[in-house]
Formats: structure tokens, C-alpha cells, sequence
């Protein structure tokens, strides 16, 4: 231990040791205080099997202070079931020593340590001491009890996991009066008011623009009250809902009145937990409950997993797979402690208790590790106290029988014990596609490579990923290592797991190629007809449709997760059986008016999305705009023309090659000071000259109140660092767009701004400002063609600058030296200045511009091993939709649900009903006559419309001589006739819709068409 607190006193346990770009992606979840909390702890596992070492895993990559790992006992062959850190040549040795390095390599900021001890040994209450967590994985129950006594008592944090075949347990005791700091995560809600009573229940509305979503019992504070100032920033009032837009804070008749404004912001109140140690929670336990349909299932697997220890116990060994005698004393077990226990899900737990599973190994995983966190960090509530989860549902359709799940000396008996040797075959033959090989890409690979997917001799994985390794991926896409930066990740990937199960080399196939519509001579239809299912692994909607899209078309199973902090989801799409993904979607984002942003900001989102639109503006789009201009011939008289902005661009592209064209950086440095003065000191003037201050509304009411709060222009100092800090970003990227070298040197950058000369600003009258996004958009002031002309004339001939090119910024967010995000930092910043607004940091300024979704290794891991247990369905061939199961998770909570995938919408034509996967096919290039008689003679359907893809081939209304013309053709002649392209040599099929009638006229739905040509 003296070793290990020597290591991590190297990292002071303050903000700036956080190494913001490997936490990047977590700092989003857990936040700066709780990541130094959690850097001041030392954590103990106990059991290096699959489970310990998940948990591990997903602890280093967190990043606490230390971690310890205890398990002197000898690696066998059945560990690397799921131990995926052991190799075959660590037999024999022990599993802690062995497990330690490829440990270690994970964060360099977590030291990890082996505590020693040889075979046989126990781990002991003296070995405890010293550390704030300890968790027990796989250890009897006598030895559990023993140490949760001293741990209960001594303040140290205790947690004890198991998994057993498709089985798993846990249980937490942080110990009495644990204080949870933030229950939820979720941000605080805050929102503007109009109106607060003076009265004992004092009513608060609040502005009707959007829902104060708040519940009872939560507590807000104040700030920006006129009148009843007493509010502003008064101790936490708890409220009560009385509405969408209303609330009770209680008595107000001792304060002031209410004059005008004000906003409320709910404050997270620290909860108190009294834990009970497992001694008295096992007579009366309190369950976490992880699936709603077996509510009473907990209550049988306590008494199960109690009767399974002390089966061991008295055996010395765990029941064997699938064995009657030893499930039948295990039952008996079970029986002495609950008579009414449910005897066929005990014995079902004695067959498995051999097996074990990667996937199982990483929900528990995941789900026990982030306890770890909460208890540390104390942010997100703690598991109460005992959780229970099964997903016996993976079980194939044919029970396998005891003879097939005996051990055979593989790497596989794990997983043997439960499935049995019949069907590990199915899993090592089949052939799956990886879409994605990022966080959940690295866990799912991880998890296939200890199953044996594609391990056989007709199995394969397929894994696509058109990204290279970047430094914030370290923090959770754990195949990868600091060596590997700049590397493809499919690549990394595949290599990683092949090491792992050696079974695996040759077997992964890696692709750089990302899938799309151009990417469908790859992805063709020999691809697809020569894989089992694909899995995507994807960060972004549109690939998911797409890879839906496809399945679709190809009738392939789907399987679909996706994270975002603690929250996780999955989804199985399964052919003839259930809806797509794209069947049902989230609502889309609501999105700001861009009048708010333009003018009437009142949120910090309002000022970053304007800062946003300004990189753009300034270090984008007028170095493209200049690059066309040279490159590309005529430029102006087409383009442009037709653009819209054919005056503002031509401005754009004289400033940047004649007027401000930069010689020195030193002139990029004044470029950047007038460009302040501009932004946020003459448009606001201008602004409030437009609309003053004391301005009313068409009704007499003050026009800057309610959402629309009030500029003040800034007057440039030097000394101020975010004055400072815009002029240095911008400098900078301006020097960039013109090849300039940059530079960081403060007092260079006051000596020139000081220096810089601005000119004088007047007001200009008549300048309309657009209030609402109903309004015309107000057109630039000035002159109309004959401006633009003489402007035009300041250009300089393309042919003058031959090979001269700018070069544009592309954002980028997670390189600290660019300048990118500074610059947006501190113009958000300076504009919330200007309005008001409570500025915001360069990290939260850098999520919202970098649209970062927020990402840890526990809820990755956890959902990737449920996607696993419905890959075992599939493999399996399970074909009702009660054997499938969506999930959803929230380990902050914790909350998990489960639920039946959806069917797929059944509509109907005549007599016969379809649903998306059902389809028309016709082969060999007919022509468009051809369909359209089978139809009406097939269907009594009139076809009215034919269309594929873009293009519209027929309809009804298409004049006679053309319309005989296009019936006649053959269809891919068609396509190519209407679409004035040939079809690419890949394409040996057409997507067909068609619009058709009944014999009554109506409009009929039907399926699409597939023509193969």
C-alpha cells in the first residue's frame, strides 16, 4: 500500500490534474468534484475471474486514486471463458500476477497492485484495511459476512458480486447515514418567472414559453427578482406542483412585492442512506428490481444463491452442469430457507453455476463498477441494497442435456456449461457484421472473442470503422492503448481481440470503408447474403437508418444500442417479426429561433450557438468563398448570382484579399481587436439605438423584459483575460486562413491592441431588427446592383493570384492548441457579458459547440453484454417476439426496464396483409408495361405513380407518346433514360415505389418493389 500512495501523491487531487483530454467524454457525466473524489480513493477486488476483472477494468479506466486486486489462486483453462486478460500460457499462474499487466496499461494516471498471497489463501479482514472500497467477487457467503462486519463498522464501503451462468447477484452497504450528493445527474433545471404572490403558499408562474418540469418536494433558489428581492439567492425553498407552469415556495407575505423577472434554479439536496450490513439485509431484504416481469423472482434467487454457497461450502466444489443429484441438494438448500421457492428457477440455477459468461460478467460488471464510482464519488444514488438479474431467455430452444455441457478442457467450458457443445458450435459458425468499432464496438469485440463468435471454420466477424485512435477514446474504448494514437480503430480492434482468443486470427475482417450509399459495392448483396445478422455500434441516427434500411432489404437480424452518460438502450429488429428502428423515432430537438440567437439571448446555449455561427463566419466561410472565387471559373456571374448573398459574399471576399489581407500577424492582431469592437460593442449599440431601452410593445409593456433581456456594449481592456483571450484566439486563426505563424504572447498581443486606432461608431436610423422568426429577414443596408458592381471591381483577377489559396479552419474540438474552442469560449462569453448571462467555462463551452455526447465505460459495458445476451437469441434462431427483449438503463438512478420488442405494423391490400419486410420482387430487367399489367392482373391495382429514388419515371398523367415510349423500355433503360446516368457496374437491383388505386379509386398501400436487373 506504501507503494501505492507514493504513486498517487504524483497526482495533486485538484482540477487541473484531471487530465481533460482522457476525461474528456466522463467529465460530462461525473463532473470535476466527483472525478476529484473518486481520485482520492483506493479501491480493492477481490476475484480475478470474468467478473472481477470487468469490474477493474471499468474502475481504471474511471480513474480512482488506486486499485488493488486480490486472487493468489492458479489461471485454469476454463478462465479464459471470460477473463480476457489472461492468455493460454498464464496457466498455472496466479491470476492476480498474471491479470496485473495488461491492468496496469489501461490508465497510466491509476496505479493497480497485486496484494500477493499464495494458492489457497483467503482474503482477510487485515488486508482490507487501508482502503475506502473493497469488492468481493465470487467469495462465499461466511467469508462475505465476515468481512461486511468489520467494513460496516470501520466506514469502509462494501459490495459483493457473483455470476453464475446466465445468473448474477450483488449487494451494497455503504454503511449508515451514506450521503448521496446528487441523486440523479440530471442538470438542474432552471427557467424564468413572471409572477410570484405574496401570500402563505405563495404561487410562482412561470413564463409560458416552456415547462418548468420540476416535481414535488424539489427545491429551487432565486436570482434577477425585482421587488421581491428577498428571493435572490435565498436558502432552497421546497415546492409543490400546482401545474405545467406553476409552483408553491411556501410563505412570501414577509417579503417585499413582486416587481418583474427572475429565474429559478432547482437545487440538488444532498439524500442520507442508511445502509444495514449484509447480516441483518439478508433476513430482511430490500431488492433492486432489473426486470418488471419477474417481480418476484429477487426473493427466489436470494434463497438460490444463499443455498448455492453453501453448497460449495459444504462440497468444496459448485453443482455440476446440468447434474440432477447436485440441483436436487441445492433445491433442498434453498427449501430451508424459503419453502415456497420456486423449484424450477433454483435447479435452473444450480445446472448453470459452472458456467460463465462474458456477457453476463458485463452487465453485472458495468452495473457493480459504477456503484463503485457512486461510492466514491458519492454523485448518483447507490443500489438498495440486494440486486438480482437473470436473462434466462438466452437459454437455446432445445435444453442442452447434461452430457453436452460437460467440460472438455476448452477455453470455451464456460460457456459450454450453460449452452453446451452442440450450440457453442452454432456461435463459433456464425457470421456477424460490426458497424462500428468505438466504445461499444471494443466491448462487443471483447465479448464475441470470449464467446467464440466467428471462431470456427465457417464463422467470421466483419468490423467496419472509418476512424483513427484519438486521446479521449483511451477513456473507455479499452482496446486501445497510448501507442495506438493515429491508428485505425478497426484495425487496433481486430488485432486486439485475436490476442485475447488466438482462436480469432484470421477471423476478423477489418474495413476502413464507412457504410453508405457509396459504399454499396462493398456492402452488396454477396456481402450481405454471406453474413448472419449485423450489429451496429454506431454514434449518430443517420447510419443507424441506413444500416436499418439495409437489413431491411436484406432480411437481416439487427442489433441496436446506443449510450448517453448513464443512460443506455437496446433494441432487437428481427426479420418477419418486429418494427425496424426506423419505425419509431425520437421527436426532434427543439431548436432555438434564430432571432434569439441573433439578438434576444437569455441562456449561455444562446451564446455558444452564436459563437458557434462566428467561427464559422470569420475563419470558414470567406476563405472558401475567396478559394472559389480563385479556382473556380466564373464564379460571380453563376454561383453567386443565384446564392442570395451575392453582396455579402463579395464584401466577404474583398476584405480577405484586398482591404484586410494580412502581411504581418501583427496586423491579424488588429483584425481581431476591430472585429471586437464590432460585435460587441457597435451592433449592440446599434441594437439598442434600434430598439431602446425604454422601449415599449404595441400593448405599453416594456420590450425588454421577460426573455428579451438587455444589452450593455463592452468597452474593450486589455487586462480583462477574456478581452484578452478573444483578440489571441482570433489573431490566431486569422494568421491561420493566411499561412501567418501565430503566436501566444500576452504582452504582445496588449501592446498592439492598446495601439490600435478605432474608429469612431454612429448609430445608424431606419435599421430593422427581426424580433420574432416570423418576421422578413431584415436585408443588408445599401445599395443593389451597382454597389455590388463596384465592389466586384476591387477584385483582383484570379489569374494575379494563380495558386495563391487560403486556408479554412475545420473545426476540431479536441485539439487544445488550435485555438478552436477558445475562440468560442470567449466569444460566447464576452456576448453573455453583453447580455447579462452567467458565463461558462471552456469545458462546458466545448461539449455544447462540440455537440460531445457524454460517455463512461460502465454504462458501455453494460449495455454491449445486454446486446450479447440477445446475440445468443439470435444465433439461436428464436422466432416469437416474447424470447426477445429492449432494454433501457439508467445506472445513475439505478433504473432498468425491459420490454417486448414491438411488432412489425401489419397494412392491407385487398385480402392480404404486409408489413415492411414484405416486398415485390421481380427478376430479369422487366419492363415497366410488365409491372404495371402484373398489378392489374395480380391485384386488381391501378398503378398512378412509379418512382425510384430520386426520380420520377411515369405516371398516369404523362403525355401518350412518351408514356408508350417509357412502358415499353426495359427498366434499367428507364432509370438511365429519366436519370441521365448509367447505372454503376455494382448495382444489380432497383428500390421501386409505386402509388396505386383499387377498383374503387382509393389509394392503397403497398410494399416497395425490387427490380433485379
Amino acid at each position: 500500500m506504501a507503494e501505492d500512495s507514493s504513486l498517487a501523491t504524483k497526482m495533486d487531487i485538484d482540477e487541473a490534474a484531471i487530465d481533460e483530454g482522457l476525461y474528456s467524454r466522463q467529465l460530462y457525466v461525473l463532473g470535476h468534484e466527483a472525478m476529484k473524489k473518486m481520485a482520492a480513493s483506493n479501491v480493492l477486488i477481490v476475484g480475478m475471474q470474468g467478473l472481477g476483472v470487468e469490474i477493474a477494468k471499468d474502475i481504471c479506466l474511471a480513474g480512482v486514486k488506486s486499485v488493488s486486486v486480490f486472487d493468489p489462486e492458479p489461471v485454469t483453462v476454463q478462465d479464459l471463458s471470460s477473463q480476457f486478460f489472461l492468455r493460454a500460457d498464464d496457466i498455472g499462474k496466479s491470476r492476480a500476477a498474471a491479470t496485473l499487466p495488461r491492468l496496469s496499461e489501461l490508465n497510466t494516471y491509476v496505479p493497480v497492485s497485486n496484494l500477493g498471497g499464495k494458492a489457497g489463501d483467503e482474503i482477510t479482514v487485515d488486508l482490507i484495511k487501508g482502503f475506502h472500497v473493497v469488492v468481493l467477487t465470487g467469495v462465499p457467503l461466511k467469508k462475505q459476512l465476515e468481512i461486511n462486519d468489520w467494513s460496516h463498522d470501520n466506514g469502509v464501503y462494501f459490495i459483493s458480486a457473483e455470476t453464475r451462468g446466465l445468473f448474477g447477484s450483488a449487494f451494497n452497504d455503504f454503511g449508515p447515514k451514506f450521503t448521496c450528493v446528487d441523486p440523479t445527474g440530471e442538470q438542474a433545471l432552471t427557467g424564468m418567472i413572471v409572477s410570484v404572490e405574496k401570500d402563505k403558499e405563495a404561487l410562482v408562474t412561470c413564463l409560458d414559453e416552456t415547462r418548468h418540469g420540476l416535481e414535488d418536494g424539489d427545491f429551487v433558489t432565486f436570482s434577477e427578482v425585482q421587488g421581491m428581492t428577498e428571493l435572490n439567492a435565498c436558502e432552497p425553498r421546497k415546492i409543490t406542483v400546482k401545474g405545467p407552469y406553476t409552483f408553491s415556495i411556501g410563505d412570501t407575505t414577509n417579503l417585499s412585492p413582486y416587481k418583474a423577472g427572475g429565474i429559478f434554479t432547482q437545487v440538488k439536496m444532498p439524500k442520507i442512506i442508511d445502509f444495514q450490513s449484509l447480516r441483518a439485509s439478508i433476513q430482511n431484504p430490500e431488492y433492486f428490481i432489473t426486470d418488471f416481469a419477474k417481480f418476484d423472482r429477487p426473493a427466489v434467487l436470494h434463497a438460490g444463491f444463499q443455498a448455492l454457497s453453501e453448497f460449495r461450502t459444504r462440497s468444496g466444489r459448485l453443482p455440476r452442469p446440468r447434474n440432477e443429484e447436485d440441483a436436487a441438494a441445492v433445491l433442498e438448500l434453498a427449501k430451508g430457507l424459503d419453502p415456497e421457492v420456486d423449484e424450477k428457477i433454483v435447479k435452473e440455477l444450480a445446472y448453470e453455476a459452472a458456467g460463465d459468461l462474458a456477457p453476463v460478467n458485463a452487465v453485472l460488471g458495468g452495473f457493480v463498477a459504477q456503484e463503485v464510482l457512486k461510492a466514491c464519488s458519492a454523485k448518483f444514488h447507490p443500489t438498495f441494497q440486494h440486486t438480482y438479474f437473470d436473462s434466462l431467455e438466452s437459454l437455446p430452444s432445445a435444453v442442452p442435456t447434461e452430457a453436452d455441457c460437460q467440460p472438455i478442457g476448452s477455453r470455451y467450458d464456460g460457456q459450454i456449461a450453460v449452452f453446451g457443445k452442440t450450440f457453442q458450435e452454432k456461435i463459433k459458425n456464425h457470421r456477424q457484421f460490426l458497424v462500428g468499432a468505438g466504445a461499444i464496438g471494443c466491448e462487443m469485440l471483447k465479448n464475441w472473442s470470449m464467446m467464440g463468435v466467428g471462431a470456427g471454420t465457417n464463422g467470421i466477424i466483419h468490423v467496419t470503422d472509418l476512424d483513427t485512435i484519438e486521446k479521449s477514446n483511451l477513456n473507455r474504448q479499452f482496446l486501445f492503448r497510448p501507442k495506438d494514437l493515429g491508428k485505425f480503430k478497426a484495425e487496433v480492434a481486430g488485432a486486439a481481440v485475436a490476442e485475447m482468443n488466438p482462436d480469432l486470427s484470421g477471423k476478423i475482417l477489418a474495413k476502413q470503408e464507412p457504410v453508405g450509399a457509396n459504399t454499396e459495392s462493398i456492402y452488396d448483396e454477396a456481402f450481405f447474403s454471406d453474413i448472419h445478422g449485423v450489429t451496429n455500434a454506431l454514434d449518430n441516427v443517420q447510419a443507424r437508418l441506413y444500416m436499418d434500411q439495409r437489413c431491411v432489404f436484406f432480411r437481416k437480424p439487427l442489433l441496436e444500442s446506443g449510450t448517453l452518460g448513464t443512460k443506455g438502450n437496446t433494441q432487437v429488429i428481427i426479420p418477419n417479426l418486429t418494427e425496424s428502428y426506423a419505425s419509431s423515432q425520437d421527436p426532434p430537438e427543439k431548436e432555438t429561433p434564430s432571432c434569439t440567437i441573433k439578438n434576444f439571448p437569455n441562456a449561455i446555449n444562446h451564446t455558444i450557438q452564436w459563437a458557434r455561427q462566428q467561427f464559422n463566419g470569420l475563419f470558414v466561410d470567406p476563405p472558401q468563398a475567396a478559394n472559389a472565387y480563385l479556382s473556380e471559373p466564373n464564379y460571380l456571374e453563376t454561383t453567386l448570382k443565384f446564392s442570395g448573398q451575392q453582396k455579402e459574399k463579395i464584401e466577404q471576399i474583398v476584405s480577405f484579399l484586398v482591404t484586410n489581407k494580412p502581411i504581418t500577424f501583427e496586423e491579424c492582431i488588429v483584425w481581431a481587436r476591430l472585429q471586437f469592437e464590432r460585435d460587441y460593442n457597435n451592433d449592440i449599440r446599434q441594437l439598442l439605438f434600434s430598439l431602446p431601452k425604454d422601449g415599449l410593445t404595441s400593448t405599453g409593456q416594456p420590450f425588454w423584459s421577460g426573455p428579451k433581456r438587455a444589452p450593455d456594449a463592452l468597452t474593450f481592456n486589455s487586462n480583462d483575460p477574456t478581452h484578452l483571450g478573444y483578440v489571441i484566439a482570433a489573431a490566431n486563426l486569422h494568421a491561420f486562413n493566411y499561412g501567418l505563424r501565430g503566436s501566444a504572447d500576452p504582452n504582445l498581443f496588449r501592446r498592439v491592441a492598446d495601439a490600435v486606432i478605432v474608429p469612431e461608431f454612429t448609430p445608424r436610423s431606419g435599421v430593422k431588427v427581426q424580433i420574432n422568426d416570423n418576421d422578413p429577414v431584415p436585408q443588408a443596408a445599401g445599395g443593389g446592383d451597382e454597389e455590388t458592381e463596384d465592389f466586384a471591381k476591387k477584385l483582383p483577377p484570379p489569374s494575379s493570384l494563380a495558386g495563391y489559396r487560403l486556408t479554412p479552419c475545420d473545426f476540431e474540438k479536441d485539439d487544445d492548441s488550435n485555438f478552436h474552442i477558445d475562440f468560442i469560449t470567449a466569444a460566447s462569453n464576452l456576448r453573455a457579458m453583453n447580455y447579462s448571462i452567467t458565463p461558462a467555462d471552456r469545458h462546458t463551452t466545448k461539449q455544447i459547440a462540440g455537440k460531445i455526447i457524454p460517455a463512461i465505460a460502465t454504462t458501455t459495458a453494460l449495455v454491449t453484454g445486454l446486446v450479447c445476451l440477445e446475440l445468443y437469441k439470435v444465433i439461436d434462431g428464436k422466432n416469437k417476439l416474447e424470447d426477445y427483449k429492449n432494454g433501457f438503463v439508467n445506472l445513475a438512478l439505478p433504473f432498468f426496464g425491459f420490454s417486448e420488442p414491438i411488432a412489425a405494423k401489419k397494412s392491407k391490400y385487398g385480402n392480404v396483409e404486409w408489413t415492411l419486410w414484405d416486398r415485390f420482387e421481380f427478376s430479369n430487367d422487366p419492363t415497366l408495361k410488365d409491372i404495371v399489367a402484373y398489378f392489374e392482373k395480380e391485384h386488381k391495382l391501378a398503378v398512378s405513380m412509379v418512382s425510384q429514388g430520386v426520380s420520377m419515371l411515369w405516371n398516369s398523367w404523362t403525355p401518350p407518346k412518351k408514356s408508350q415510349e417509357r412502358l415499353a423500355m426495359k427498366f434499367s433503360q428507364l432509370v438511365e433514360t429519366v436519370s441521365k446516368k448509367p447505372l454503376a457496374p455494382h448495382v444489380k437491383h432497383l428500390l421501386v415505389e409505386v402509388m396505386v388505386t383499387d377498383e374503387n379509386d382509393e389509394d392503397v398501400e403497398v410494399p416497395f418493389i425490387v427490380v433485379r436487373i
